[in-house]
């Protein structure tokens, strides 16, 4: 009975096609980067309909700006042009024919040919340091949340003393959420303990000389600001989307700060008008004036309202917000809600039919003190018609132009607490210019050398070492550029450099073992076998535990620590790919079947 002969150093074709495939994927997604971006100047919807394309191109031959393509569509139109040095002047040239200049902003095109835009390939995504932008560090004042927590027990306690028939007990607000209680029977301050310890078990009950103090526990003092600040993350980001700048980077910065890096953003002042806004809305039945349970805010011109102290619905509960024009052709913005918020609003409009309900704008600034204040004023009082659903409209938001940027507000939603922006930096496009070409120098200058030292040390092998770190650089380039949200910054150019080292050090691996296989006499073929087989588990092992680093790092870390991170760990996915499999069917097609003992490698 004869034994099949293993055959040594065979790969299947298939295994060939999917090396092959993942190469040309990954150079097509790689080329984009290397043309770059033109510099365009985008007008939104409102600006795009002010001036006509006919009028934009003649604008464009008077003042000799050339031109490289326009994009126009219904929402936007983009003019790239072929001097990004020109950006600044052709802005300046349109922004003087519109109303609001704003609506005409700075942006960057990507200028690869259409064919590899259309197939879905697209540059790097270049971090703040690499492509200029601005940045923001933004501060959420925690102190306005705890307040509010305090102001909301006291109208429930309130509430509970008169469904109780409790008298003489007065409720005094301190710092922050400290409250007060004072009662002249025991009577008064045992209700207090129970109705705390029963619907706000959060809080905590300690005896005063007067009375008793009520404040947050410390834990879930920790667990609000953690809420809060997450949820204005969150808010943050849709905001970001909302006025259309992507690649934003938003992290959370300490205890309670939030960072925000806007690649690209050339003209931050509309991104600075949004980001640091903190407008919701708030509907409230009206009271006669002199009521017992009602509060006054002042209307636009200060004349005073009398109106419920607590809202019917907040602007927590609305979903969507687009602004429009009245058949009055005033600005009016229609509001969507969600089933929960309808399902008040039907409520409360079907019994006050016939009656006046008040629409209250509220935003927060910062006093002298530093310290956040609310400004709530009433922007209309309007008579319900009829019952109202999860769909209506408001007006007496003023102008157009703060209809349109109090529907963007309410569409990305409320602030959970108020931000301050307490930091702003802008770097330009030049000194990105600056920071790339510096990194492409030092990464061609390690390749350079790395190749050099390959090809001499190892003869023979090391052009086949020199194939895969060529290879393992266009998988790397083009994987970067095709996975969401990954973003190259000045670190990360550090990490493709350390990559390269890494790269090879799998090929030294493998190239040592067969070295040693072939002093031991074995064949050239028997050699490269072994050695490949040999040195696996202990290339797994090294990159294995630099992964971890990696991956901690990237969780932990922020910013340029993530950019490093992210080069790094996906540089060892690939240098293994291509030190092992790319170097394994090179050597296999060439060498594979040597069967020569004295070979110099």
């Amino acid at each position: 009975m004869n034994k099949q002969t293993k055959v040594l150093n065979e790969y299947a074709r298939w295994k060939y096609v999917v090396l092959i495939a993942s190469i040309l994927l990954m150079l097509l997604s790689a080329i984009p980067s290397l043309y770059g971006e033109d510099g365009a100047i985008q007008f939104n919807k409102k600006a795009r309909n002010e001036i006509s394309l006919l009028e934009t191109q003649q604008m464009l031959k008077q003042a000799k700006i050339e031109v490289k393509r326009i994009d126009d569509n219904d929402n936007s139109r983009v003019l790239v042009l072929r001097k990004q040095s020109q950006q600044t002047e052709a802005k300046n040239i349109f922004s003087n024919k519109v109303k609001d200049p704003e609506s005409i902003t700075l942006a960057l095109s990507p200028a690869a040919p259409n064919w590899l835009l259309n197939l879905g390939f697209t540059p790097l995504k270049l971090g703040l340091d690499l492509r200029g932008g601005v940045q923001f560090l933004l501060d959420v004042d925690i102190d306005i949340v705890y307040h509010n927590q305090g102001i909301q027990l006291m109208d429930d306690l309130r509430k509970h003393f008169r469904s109780e028939n409790i008298r003489s007990v007065t409720i005094q607000q301190g710092e922050a959420e400290i409250l007060n209680v004072q009662s002249d029977s025991n009577k008064g301050l045992t209700a207090v303990r129970q109705f705390v310890s029963t619907s706000y078990p959060t809080w905590q009950v300690a005896s005063s000389e007067q009375g008793v103090r009520l404040f947050i526990k410390a834990n879930q003092k920790d667990v609000l600001r953690n809420m809060t600040v997450q949820q204005n993350l969150q808010i943050m980001r849709t905001r970001i989307e909302e006025l259309g700048i992507t690649e934003a980077l938003v992290q959370r910065q300490g205890e309670h700060r939030i960072r925000i890096e806007l690649p690209g953003v050339q003209d931050p002042a509309s991104a600075k008008k949004v980001i640091g806004a903190t407008a919701s809305l708030a509907f409230y039945e009206v009271k006669d004036a002199g009521s017992v349970n009602a509060q006054v805010i002042n209307d636009q011109h200060g004349k005073p309202v009398y109106v419920a102290r607590r809202p019917v619905l907040t602007g927590d509960h609305i979903v969507d917000a687009r602004s429009a024009t009245s058949k009055l052709g005033q600005a009016k913005v229609n509001i969507a809600l969600d089933s929960q918020g309808g399902s008040l609003m039907s409520h409360f409009s079907r019994k006050h039919i016939g009656k006046p309900m008040a629409t209250a704008y509220s935003e927060y600034s910062r006093g002298e003190n530093g310290k956040a204040k609310k400004n709530t004023h009433i922007i209309s009082v309007a008579t319900i018609q009829s019952q109202l659903g999860s769909r209506f409209e408001i007006t007496g938001a003023g102008t157009h132009e703060k209809a349109q940027q109090l529907a963007l507000l309410l569409r990305a939603g409320s602030m959970t607490a108020p931000v301050t922006i307490v930091e702003e930096r802008t770097i330009g496009p030049s000194l990105g210019a600056e920071n790339i070409t510096n990194g492409v120098k030092a990464l061609g200058l390690g390749m350079g050398i790395t190749l050099l030292f390959m090809a001499l040390w190892y003869r023979r092998l090391g052009w086949v070492a020199n194939i895969a770190l060529i290879c393992n650089m266009i998988i790397l380039f083009g994987l970067i550029a095709l996975i969401p949200g990954a973003v190259l910054t000045l670190p990360g150019i550090a990490g493709l450099v350390l990559t390269v080292g890494m790269a090879v050090d799998t090929n030294v691996l493998i190239f040592e073992r067969i070295r040693d296989k072939l002093k031991e006499g074995r064949s050239l073929a028997a050699a490269i076998d072994t050695g490949f087989d040999s040195a696996f588990s202990t290339i797994f092992d090294a990159n294995f535990t630099t992964m971890i680093t990696a991956v901690v790092l990237y969780s932990i870390g922020n910013g340029p620590i993530q950019g490093f991170a992210l080069t790094l760990g996906l540089g060892l996915i690939t240098s293994m790919y291509t030190g092992i499999f790319a170097s394994r069917a090179i050597i296999n097609l060439v060498y594979g079947r040597n069967t020569s003992r004295e070979v110099r490698v």
